[in-house]
């Protein structure tokens, strides 16, 4: 699965009960008790087959050919409970296969496999391989290919505690205004790893007020919603220092949508070191302390 729909799945569960629109009435009983609920799910995300704690390793691939498994010779050295020697990677600009070695167990959708076209994730059907407690994909970013290593087995997935946040704050849901560009922009996001860059399309911007001074975003582009890169004054001091993530329902121009800051949430690279996450850009930066939603501490 595409790590932008898994995070897009995460943060939008119970949205449109939680948000409602601008001329419905408000049950606070009901937000609270589905806030709670998105939290319990999303740590059972977080710790399930898709989410972040397993992650075991981020290898980025070059042109030409890398052998694969847990021996200390090969080029891309896998965990111990891994065959010595899996096979290889043959990676192109345009694409990589896997060439598995005599006699290693690897399989596909439940499917033996011996040769196989690993479709990357932003093909929309992404292939995932997998051997022993392992599996791995193909991702691509800014035209280069890694492989996204996991490990069901992850001691990380039973260590993880319970996800810190702030009190739930009534006020930190927050009205905002949607501003339509005249024709949607591509723009230059930085990410943790350096040299390494995204491109979301932006539709426009949100307006909006916390403790009446005025604030706004640039939204990126996601299906049917309004993704946020954003930081604030907590960011580094409570909060994980590159920005937190936000959704919102996409509305039209002019129209009301609503930030729950109580809802953003950390990206994954919070939690691993495998991740390319975006950072906050300068005009997502807001200059007051956001205390809502998730908080992080190193």
């Amino acid at each position: 699965m595409n790590k932008m729909n898994v995070i897009k799945i995460l943060a939008l569960t119970f949205l449109c009960a939680s948000c409602g629109s601008a001329d419905a009435p408000f049950d606070a009983e009901r937000y609270e008790s589905d806030l709670l609920e998105w939290r319990a799910e999303r740590l059972e995300n977080l710790r399930g087959p898709t989410g972040y704690l397993n992650l075991a390793g981020l290898f980025w691939l070059e042109d030409g050919v890398a052998s694969i498994g847990s021996a200390a010779s090969n080029d891309i050295v896998f965990p111990a409970s891994a065959a010595e020697n899996i096979g290889q990677l043959m990676v192109s600009a345009d694409d990589v296969e896997l060439q598995v070695a005599d006699g290693v167990a690897v399989s596909s959708d439940g499917e033996s496999v011996t040769r196989l076209l690993l479709a990357d994730d932003t093909t929309g059907t992404p292939v995932t391989v997998s051997h022993e407690s392992l599996a791995w994909m193909i991702i691509k970013r800014d035209e280069k290919f890694a492989l996204r290593l996991r490990d069901f087995e992850n001691p990380a997935i039973e260590a993880f505690p319970p996800i810190e946040y702030f009190p739930i704050d009534l006020d930190m849901r927050v009205a905002a205004t949607f501003r339509k560009f005249e024709t949607p922009k591509t723009v230059a996001v930085e990410t943790v790893i350096e040299g390494l860059g995204w491109n979301p399309e932006s539709p426009g911007i949100v307006e909006f007020e916390i403790n009446g001074e005025p604030m706004r975003l640039e939204a990126y582009a996601s299906g049917e919603s309004l993704f946020f890169v954003f930081g604030d004054r907590s960011s580094g001091r409570g909060t994980y220092p590159a920005g937190r993530f936000l959704y919102a329902e996409a509305v039209g121009h002019g129209e009301t949508t609503w930030l729950d800051f109580n809802r953003a949430y950390n990206p994954p690279c919070a939690f691993n070191d495998f991740s390319t996450c975006p950072v906050a850009s300068p005009q997502n930066r807001l200059p007051v302390v956001v205390a809502a939603g998730e908080k992080f501490e190193p």
